[in-house]
């Protein structure tokens, strides 16, 4: 079951690619335990396979799914 980000859990989280790459930042729409559907901003591409901050709570992750700027990732 996914839930809407609402009280203290944190609504922007981040993608990191590679340490040589800046973050990419992302607000997060809704999250489950699995995964968690993203707006990503600016315009770079997003790859297969990356690591997702979320809070204090850093996941390895892959693209599931590509909607324009808004994805879906599985933890």
């Amino acid at each position: 079951m996914r839930v809407r980000p609402s009280g203290l859990v944190p609504k922007i989280g981040k993608i990191y690619v590679d340490p040589k790459s800046p973050a990419i930042e992302c607000q997060v729409i809704d999250v489950s335990a699995s995964g968690a559907c993203l707006y990503v901003q600016g315009s770079a591409p997003i790859p297969k396979r990356f690591t997702f901050l979320h809070g204090s709570v850093r996941k390895s992750s892959r693209l599931v799914w590509e909607k324009g700027r808004k994805i879906g990732i599985q933890f």
